[in-house]
């Protein structure tokens, strides 16, 4: 895009979980010329970013890229790595966690659910012992709930499933959506399965490209699972990814983006980031709480990428954003049942300090006024 087209635009800054603000760079970097995506040009640009998006995802198996949103790779995870008629168990601890639930039960698979109040982490010791029962092939949980600004104990719960007789065998699905490359988490090391997100979300991209991460557990289990689907099938896009490619057209000027970012996210290091987003939660926290709202839910499991208070002070939400978009920036209301009675501040993906600051000057002069 050029600049007298961006500057012919309201620039409204994105405070809001997704899609969250992109950088003028990484909007440019998809103007560059386009190829074809069976072209030599796309399968050197994917070999480019597969060892960066193998860092930030923390794993030795490439990452699979598919045009798309967290959503297809919930199917896809479902379909893929849970028998037709098998079970799954669901731990539902807010909105997201509620629709992908949804999505298992869409396709056919028999679902326990085991939910967690909205606010509070999502815990192993419900989990395994429903577990232990025996009968699962997986579970399904949320990493960082972006409706109610809790991050889950990804680790403590797949070291809890491993240690449970026959556990090794489970699949663990994790819906990252809101925090891979915001909120700390090691794919392999943790012994995950399916680890799932989406590009407009900590990596600060535009919407439009899912991202997973998959064992070599899960593509075992795949193989055993028969009518896959076409566009999640894991094995076909596993095969491509090989060649550094897609089975189907390739959203090249979102991979351009990507890669421009992931160099980005190399030069700050993943760890750094993981650091850089928590210290920014700890500066939106300690300024908004010290405005008389509070925190909602547990402030142990507050996530670093998004936060989100409760509406104490009974301020109009819809008035304060409209006020804030006066201002050229906008936060998110409460999600769902919360709508009124929260506020979200997505502190995630290229936002700095100096972003927060102005974004705190703003809201001090409406509760002034």
């Amino acid at each position: 895009m050029s600049d007298s087209v961006r500057n012919s635009q309201q620039h409204i800054k994105l405070f809001i979980p997704g899609p969250v603000e992109v950088r003028p760079e990484i909007l440019d970097a998809q103007a560059g010329w386009m190829f074809g995506h069976r072209m030599p040009e796309a399968a050197e640009l994917i070999g480019r970013i597969q060892p960066k998006l193998m860092e930030v995802f923390k794993t030795k198996n490439p990452v699979l890229i598919q045009a798309g949103t967290g959503s297809l790779f919930w199917e896809a995870a479902v379909r893929n790595c849970v028998s037709e008629g098998g079970r799954i168990l669901h731990a539902r601890s807010g909105a997201f966690s509620q629709k992908w639930e949804s999505i298992v039960r869409s396709c056919g698979r028999e679902t326990t659910v085991i939910d967690f109040e909205w606010g509070q982490p999502v815990l192993p010791g419900p989990l395994v012992e429903e577990l232990a029962k025996g009968g699962y092939e997986a579970i399904a949980f949320v990493h960082n709930e972006t409706s109610t600004g809790v991050t889950n104990p990804v680790q403590e719960i797949a070291a809890a499933v491993r240690a449970l007789p026959g556990g090794e065998e489970i699949i663990i699905m994790v819906d990252s959506v809101s925090g891979i490359s915001g909120a700390e988490l090691h794919f392999d090391e943790w012994d995950l399965d399916i680890a799932l997100t989406s590009s407009q979300k900590a990596f600060a991209l535009p919407p439009g490209l899912g991202m997973c991460a998959v064992s070599d557990r899960a593509y075992a289990k795949a193989e055993t699972v028969p009518n896959r689907g076409y566009y999640g099938d894991l094995l076909t896009l596993r095969k491509m990814m090989k060649k550094f490619n897609t089975p189907n057209t390739s959203p090249v000027p979102m991979l351009l983006a990507l890669d421009v970012q992931l160099d980005a996210m190399m030069a700050e290091t993943i760890e750094g980031r993981w650091e850089r987003h928590i210290a920014q939660r700890d500066m939106t926290v300690a300024y908004i709480t010290s405005k008389g709202f509070a925190l909602y839910g547990d402030p142990a499991y507050a996530s670093p990428t998004v936060s989100n208070f409760a509406n104490t002070l009974e301020i109009d939400i819809n008035a304060l954003n409209a006020f804030l978009r006066t201002k050229g920036m906008i936060i998110s209301n409460g999600y769902g049942d919360l709508k009124g009675k929260a506020f979200r501040i997505a502190h995630m993906g290229d936002i700095t300090e100096v972003d927060l600051e102005e974004l705190f000057a703003a809201i001090d002069e409406f509760l002034s006024t």
